[in-house]
C-alpha cells in the first residue's frame, strides 16, 4: 500500500483522482470508477467532491511512476549483452543486436 495518496499520471481518464486512488488502497481503478459512477446517480454533488479532489490532491511525482510496486527500488532497464562470442567464426551478425560482427582476421 502507498504511503501517500497521490493523483495519477499515468492511469488517468480526466483528472487522475480515481486512479490515484486505486493506487492508494492497492484494487483496480475500474473498481473506483464505478463506485464513483454509480454514486453521482444517488448523490448529485459527487462531481463537486471529485472536482476539490482533483484540485487538493497533489499529482503524483515524476519519477514514481516507474517504481517496483511495494519498494523504493527504480525499475532497473535490461543490461546491454557484450558482443556475443562466435566459437566457430561462422557468425556475421549479433544474435542480440543484429550489428555486423567486427572481425580481427580478415579474411581474403
Amino acid at each position: 500500500m502507498k504511503t501517500r495518496l497521490y493523483r495519477s499520471s499515468t492511469d488517468r481518464m480526466l483528472g487522475g483522482v480515481c486512479g490515484g486512488l486505486a493506487e492508494f488502497l492497492s484494487i483496480d481503478t475500474t473498481i473506483i470508477r464505478l463506485i464513483v459512477a454509480a454514486s453521482v446517480l444517488f448523490m448529485p454533488f459527487i462531481p463537486l467532491i471529485y472536482i476539490l479532489l482533483w484540485i487538493i490532491i497533489p499529482i503524483e511525482p515524476a519519477g514514481s511512476a516507474q517504481l517496483i510496486e511495494g519498494s523504493a527500488q527504480p525499475i532497473q532497464q535490461p543490461a546491454q549483452f557484450p558482443p556475443a562470442q562466435d566459437p566457430t567464426g561462422e557468425w556475421q551478425y549479433d544474435p542480440y543486436t543484429g550489428q555486423p560482427i567486427p572481425r580481427n582476421d580478415q579474411q581474403s
